[in-house]
């Protein structure tokens, strides 16, 4: 590590006092700061505040990541995620030279994989109907289109009530939240509106055009699949589907991250190898008293949790005003196929 100086001279040190050696004054070494005697520093969540590094054993360090969701293409998101611990772990290694034994775990069962699994299931179930004809193909896209946009003028009276709410409130943080999630509503609906014209563009050629019933497909491919889901998605039961979805971008994410120059990690798991585990884990905690049951999940009950004088959010306190979790972080943490019952969380 690098050490700082003071600008004065230390007493001269003798090596073995030989005479035929000039005294050498080394410079005094500053210690009035963690950063000037060489310490690494690290940012503590618990403490909110920047403390000296100190590895449980000699100089070995387990640093465990939080991997990807494996349900869809990797993005700029993720590739400055792990370019940024690759380079944390290359200072680590290559320059304080601990020894680090990096894993890396990736979340191949989830709400998000298990959902857009079942719509490409679904879409290659229809593209492969050769009973659906263009005719009856245009009259999904349409039905599909209504139902979408639908769906969005619903969701975005929503965000506009919570804004408002936040606002009468004078909820700054609730009012930053439901502006961001208003932004993102308005993007998606923009793209819901692009993809309206090209699928009403191919509707309008002939049904007998080359090729015109593929060009359907993709161009109402996002409101076909959500359409198909709501209305056959549970009959898509073969695990093989999910399992095969997880593993193509599990293999296209590690090969971006090869393309990034990013270190493959020492130890790689998944979600998937541990299932028995997870399901003690949570077992005893519901038997704890600490969880319960509610529309076909199983939620942390806070109030229990605080009662036998645990902090919640350990890793990621609250704010200094002590904010609670708010309800736009409670509808993540619900995932994609949640029942939606927020009122009964405690």
């Amino acid at each position: 590590m690098s050490l700082s100086g003071t600008g004065n001279f230390a007493q001269p040190t003798c090596y073995g006092c030989d005479s035929n050696r000039h005294p050498w004054h080394p410079p005094e070494i500053d210690v009035s700061t963690p950063i000037a005697s060489g310490q690494l520093l690290m940012r503590n969540t618990l403490t909110g505040q920047k403390e000296p590094f100190v590895p449980m054993k000699d100089r070995h360090v387990r640093w465990y990541t939080c991997g990807p969701t494996v349900y869809d293409s990797s993005h700029v998101g993720h590739a400055r995620t792990y370019l940024s611990f690759d380079i944390m772990r290359r200072i680590m290694t290559d320059y304080l030279h601990y020894n680090v034994l990096f894993q890396i775990n990736i979340t191949d069962i989830d709400d998000k994989i298990i959902l857009r699994a079942r719509q490409n299931e679904l879409l290659r179930q229809l593209e492969e109907d050769t009973s659906v004809g263009f005719g009856k193909l245009v009259e999904l896209a349409k039905e599909a289109l209504e139902e979408a946009k639908l769906r969005s003028d619903e969701k975005k009276a929503g965000i506009e009530a919570a804004l408002q709410e936040a606002i009468s409130e004078k909820n700054s943080r609730g009012r930053t939240e439901q502006e961001g999630l208003l932004d993102q509503h308005l993007m998606k609906r923009k793209n819901l509106d692009k993809d309206e014209e090209k699928v009403l563009k191919v509707c309008s050629v002939s049904p007998n055009e080359k090729e015109a019933r593929a060009k359907l497909l993709l161009a109402a491919k996002s409101v076909l699949a959500e359409k198909l889901d709501r209305e056959k998605g549970h009959l898509v039961t073969d695990h093989s589907v999910f399992n095969a979805h997880a593993r193509k971008y599990e293999r296209e994410f590690m090969e971006d991250m090869d393309a990034l120059g990013i270190r493959e990690p020492d130890i790689l798991t998944r979600v998937t190898e541990y299932v028995p585990q997870i399901i003690a884990f949570v077992e005893k905690i519901m038997a704890k008293g600490m969880a319960y049951k509610s529309n076909g999940s199983v939620y942390l009950s806070l109030d229990a949790l605080k009662a036998a004088g645990h902090n919640y959010r350990k890793l990621d306190p609250a704010g200094p005003g002590g904010e609670e979790t708010s309800a736009a972080e409670m509808a993540e943490g619900e995932g994609a196929l949640g029942g939606g019952g927020s009122g009964e969380k405690r």
